[in-house]
């Protein structure tokens, strides 16, 4: 799908973009595969990995700036967009830097990529956005929102939109497996709540998720995986079993569990093998039989939450997995 074509991620130094650049080069072999980002040390880091290969781009620029970005996309056929203020806490205490980025870095980026003549747009979503409790997760859905309608926004060209949302991905910056390995030397983990779950996806798992919904978009779907649930408790004891527990409450704006589907979208949720499809309600779009394909319609009472999947992860399995990322 991607041979000889060009690709550009936003937020591209971030975890996502270091799994998604290797892969997809590896992969698919595009003409170019561009990142765009505003950090100029990661991006000074991360381009010592592709020193020789000619196929990798770094740009400088955030998504705020509508110029830069008219720039960045000169001659792109994909985009994925990454870039995001995405830390609770901090979304909570600066609230106006995270709207900037989150809600108008996504205008900017649709605006430009209609302009430019883009094809496709993936942007990544969060669990957070399903039935936001904080300030991160309106905003990123309200991005959502955005995207999907602005299929219609974009009917007079040929730039389509569509969303991939996960949960808490495997050793990403900021997940809670780093953080319990380097605490495992003091037998103390700081435990949220005893009664928290968390879906768990890999970094390799969100990338082909992606590759599929360019595959599969029409414009408009939200693409959700089927994965696994732990409880944050088993995670610690997988890590190590003789650990203490110190519990330290919620934080502010943080989800005792995960969900990624609400009972309010399941008239419009497909199921599929392997991942849950929303189609959105405008333009009757849920109905479109192109868009629905081989899905088949969820019961109106179901939802997608952590605490009440029905695949669970086991210790095992987690023991594996730490074993072959961080050996």
């Amino acid at each position: 799908m991607f041979e000889n074509s060009s690709i550009l991620i936003t937020g591209g130094t971030g975890s996502f973009g270091k799994a998604f650049v290797p892969m997809t080069l590896k992969t698919f072999n595009p003409k170019k595969v561009v990142i765009f980002s505003r950090d100029e040390m990661k991006q000074w880091e991360m381009a010592k990995i592709y020193d020789n290969d000619e196929r990798v781009r770094f740009f400088i620029g955030d998504v705020r700036d509508k110029d830069r970005l008219w720039r960045a996309l000169t001659g792109i056929d994909y985009v994925v967009h990454a870039a995001a203020l995405k830390i609770v806490p901090k979304a909570e205490y600066d609230p106006f830097e995270c709207i900037r980025t989150n809600i108008n870095g996504a205008m900017n980026l649709i605006d430009i990529a209609i302009d430019r003549g883009v094809k496709k747009v993936v942007a990544l979503s969060t669990d957070k956005a399903c039935s936001p409790t904080n300030l991160y997760g309106a905003t990123k859905l309200i991005s959502d929102k955005v995207f999907i309608s602005s299929n219609s926004y974009s009917a007079n060209s040929d730039t389509v939109f569509s969303i991939v949302r996960y949960g808490n991905v495997m050793g990403s910056r900021g997940s809670v497996i780093p953080l319990f390995l380097k605490k495992s030397e003091n037998n103390i983990f700081p435990i949220t709540d005893e009664r928290m779950t968390r879906f768990m996806i890999s970094l390799e798992e969100g990338v082909k998720m992606v590759w599929h919904a360019f595959e599969d978009m029409l414009g408009g779907e939200i693409y959700v995986k089927k994965i696994k649930s732990m409880k944050i408790t088993d995670i610690a004891k997988t890590i190590n079993p003789n650990a203490k527990f110190s519990i330290i409450g919620i934080r502010p704006g943080e989800k005792l569990h995960e969900q990624m589907i609400g009972i309010d979208d399941a008239p419009h949720t497909y199921e599929y093998d392997e991942y849950f499809k929303i189609l959105p309600a405008i333009n009757n779009w849920s109905i479109d039989e192109n868009r629905i394909n081989s899905g088949k319609l969820v019961s109106p009472d179901f939802s997608y939450s952590s605490d009440i999947n029905t695949e669970w992860m086991s210790s095992d399995e987690l023991k594996n997995w730490i074993k072959n990322n961080y050996s």
